[in-house]
């Protein structure tokens, strides 16, 4: 559609061009007008707006006239057929494109709502890719949607809003990543969320310490600080290099490079007798280590026994090679 509305396009213009061209150059060689008296009958005949004639014309001229008349009418009219067909072939598509967009939210639950495509959201958008999470972004930055709408699924408002949160999906949502950089705004949509959706778990940017308790007040379940974190990091590299370079080879991002994989025990015990860490043996079924262990009321309990007695509700961390996480998702049928 591209490709035929330029071609047409450009036959428009060159044809414009040479009535304007072969007009002003009949004027003046039959007509024997000067330079700007030629251009002023062609543009006057052109465009039939009615002024009157520079001079009186000869026979000549008129039928010149009426021959400039009869085929300009039909070039500007193919011209503005050209200049429509665009306007209602881009207003359509964008039609299409939004309909599809809103088909596609729709059809998710337990998906993840971010707001705001800056430098955190896209980080946690890249985050979310490399682990199949489904995810809504909320931007109001036309640019941003238009550069990355064939990857992202947008929608397009203001986040503090009912209408575009629920639009995204709120009431089906699972998590809500708010990372606009300024605490206020991201304060009004952690209440806003948090009316529409009671079980909705809320992370949130912040970056003032201020800001912290307020966001928790507001319904925020965690409270992120980017530039705290990235002090502490830095500070880290100072007092303990090899351990930090060592969690950052810990890398989640990617297909090829997860290391680290979070999985409920529900997926492991499916049909199987697991009673306890022992039981599921994955170190010699995959080469995955459990390194950590949360039950059920939410408490982490770091290298935990072989011993360790399982519960349905709660989870295991365990830390892999990238083709061991491969492993491991296949035989559970994680992905």
């Amino acid at each position: 559609m591209g490709k035929l509305f330029r071609s047409k396009l450009y036959l428009a213009i060159f044809l414009m061009t040479a009535v304007l061209i072969v007009g002003v150059f009949g004027y003046r060689f039959i007509s024997d007008f000067g330079w700007l008296d030629a251009l002023y009958m062609t543009i006057i005949t052109v465009t039939t707006v009615g002024f009157s004639e520079v001079k009186t014309l000869e026979p000549e001229g008129k039928i010149f006239t009426l021959m400039l008349i009869v085929s300009s009418v039909f070039i500007v009219g193919f011209a503005i057929s050209v200049i429509t067909e665009y306007i209602l072939g881009r207003n359509s598509m964008q039609l299409l494109k939004k309909k599809k967009v809103k088909q596609k939210i729709d059809k998710l639950s337990g998906h993840v709502v971010i707001c705001g495509y800056g430098r955190n959201g896209s980080q946690a958008v890249e985050r979310l890719k490399a682990y199949n999470q489904p995810f809504v972004v909320i931007e109001n930055n036309k640019e941003v949607i238009e550069k990355y709408e064939d990857e992202v699924l947008f929608v397009e408002g203001d986040a503090s809003e009912d209408d575009i949160l629920i639009e995204a999906g709120i009431a089906r949502a699972k998590y809500l990543i708010t990372a606009l950089p300024i605490d206020s705004a991201n304060l009004f949509i952690v209440l806003s969320a948090r009316q529409l959706n009671k079980k909705l778990y809320i992370i949130s940017r912040a970056s003032l310490i201020p800001s912290q308790k307020k966001l928790m007040l507001a319904g925020a379940n965690t409270v992120i600080m980017p530039d705290k974190i990235g002090g502490d990091h830095m500070a880290s590299l100072v007092v303990m290099p090899d351990l930090i370079t060592f969690m950052d080879k810990l890398s989640t991002e990617g297909e090829n490079t997860t290391n680290l994989e979070e999985v409920p025990i529900e997926n492991f015990v499916s049909g199987q007798n697991c009673k306890s860490l022992r039981d599921l043996d994955l170190r010699r079924k995959t080469g995955c280590t459990i390194i950590g262990y949360v039950d059920p009321n939410g408490k982490y309990i770091i290298n935990p026994d072989a011993e360790l007695q399982l519960e349905a509700e709660g989870k295991v961390i365990v830390l892999g090679r990238p083709e061991q996480i491969k492993k491991l998702n296949e035989m559970y049928h994680l992905d």
